[in-house]
């Protein structure tokens, strides 16, 4: 039996619309704000640059909240990262590579890179600054690569 005065939605639809898989909107492990987040990585055009950079200047929220809600879906397998390394094995940009639905996490055990005897030296060490912009690879029905 229907109520009399209950409240009803209706969307009203738009050429510009995105599809997306409905996991994340209905997990019920995931906050509103990562399931925003996610939705809007989603909806991103192919060729729209990809970066938390980039991404706080289209949100409200600063890049540190970024990165924590980012941090929230790499934990419940939205989102994997892997630290990009150059030719010479310097530390890199990090890679992010966005799920529709949840991965498994492989083991992520860290094993120790065997020496190669060479003496590193006290030359210039190339720290990355922590304002480098990542890399973010979106994996949907096809896959978008950020350059």
């Amino acid at each position: 039996m229907k109520e009399k005065n209950s409240t009803k939605f209706r969307v009203e639809r738009t050429k510009d619309y995105t599809v997306m898989s409905n996991h994340h909107l209905r997990n019920r492990n995931l906050s509103m704000k990562a399931k925003g987040l996610l939705s809007l990585i989603l909806s991103l055009s192919e060729d729209w640059e990809y970066s938390i950079r980039g991404l706080a200047k289209i949100c409200k929220e600063g890049e540190a909240a970024l990165c924590s809600t980012l941090n929230e879906l790499e934990t419940q397998g939205y989102i994997t990262r892997t630290r990009q390394r150059d030719e010479k094995g310097r530390l890199g940009a990090m890679e992010y590579i966005i799920y529709e639905s949840p991965k498994k996490r492989e083991n992520t055990e860290i094993k120790p890179t065997p020496p190669t005897g060479e003496n590193p030296g006290q030359g210039n060490h190339v720290l990355e600054s922590p304002h480098r912009v990542p890399l973010i690879r979106v994996v949907q029905s096809r896959e978008i690569e950020a350059k």
